[in-house]
């Protein structure tokens, strides 16, 4: 079975140019097939100051209403996609930027309001596998923004670690897949103040331990969870750290079932 690497790279490595630049022409030498998923909540979130408009995240996901889902809307389904496709396509990898209402590709429904009303965010439902089967066959390297649709003509934001993950485990029938979240640490730290505190893995009872203790960070909280459902659901690796670690020279956490 061919392997595929789904890469999700975060917004705070995005923001430094010298080292966006670096994960690019990495990332455009990486052999095989391959899906680029990014966020970009830093960039986001200066944009909605700049423009007088608040911004609140709880347990490291964004609340967006009407005015933040226009930003996000605007940054991450362009400025930011169309920059990464056109820098891909001059290193020598034929991309194609998508948002999840390009070709159908990431269908989600609104998230019920419970205690928290989260607004226009998107809880996926499914992802268009044929297209991104595709796309990969004609050799074409996907770049997916963390906007999703409903089919009904509303965009959604949708944690973009959540993307990739769903994105991994519907393309285990299909392929080896190996998943990649590549953020400015170099793993899962033990203590968020010390970053050699790096684990070389992380199973389930320690995430849940680690969990209990308060000591992981809020926003690495949702990035794990959606590790360890990929793992459930076939996904062959899966690995946290710096974005080096897709040319096997990088420091990084496996995550382990």
């Amino acid at each position: 079975m061919d392997k595929l690497h789904i890469v999700k790279i975060g917004g705070n490595v995005i923001e430094n140019q010298e080292t966006f630049l670096d994960f690019l022409k990495d990332y455009a030498a990486l052999k095989g097939r391959k899906i680029l998923v990014h966020g970009g909540g830093k960039e986001a979130t200066q944009m909605a100051k700049k423009l007088g408009v608040s911004v609140e995240v709880i347990d490291g996901r964004r609340v967006t209403d009407a005015n933040n889902l226009d930003i996000i809307t605007m940054l991450y389904g362009g400025k930011l996609n169309k920059n990464i496709v056109a820098q891909l396509q001059a290193l020598g990898c034929n991309s194609l930027g998508l948002s999840g209402a390009d070709g159908n590709s990431v269908l989600a429904e609104k998230r019920p309001i419970k205690s928290i009303d989260f607004g226009f965010v998107g809880d996926l439902k499914e992802v268009n596998h044929s297209l991104f089967n595709l796309l990969l066959k004609e050799g074409i390297s996907p770049v997916c923004c963390a906007l999703s649709h409903d089919g009904s003509g509303q965009l959604l934001n949708t944690n973009a670690d959540t993307i990739a993950a769903t994105l991994a485990s519907a393309m285990t029938p299909y392929y080896e897949v190996h998943l990649n979240y590549c953020f400015e640490k170099n793993g899962v730290l033990k203590d968020i103040n010390d970053d050699d505190s790096i684990m070389p893995s992380m199973n389930k009872m320690e995430y849940n331990h680690l969990k209990s203790k308060g000591i992981l960070h809020s926003g690495m909280l949702p990035k794990l969870h959606n590790c360890f459902i990929a793992l459930k659901e076939g996904v062959k690796f899966v690995k946290i750290g710096s974005p080096k670690m897709i040319t096997e020279t990088g420091i990084y956490t496996q995550i382990i079932n």
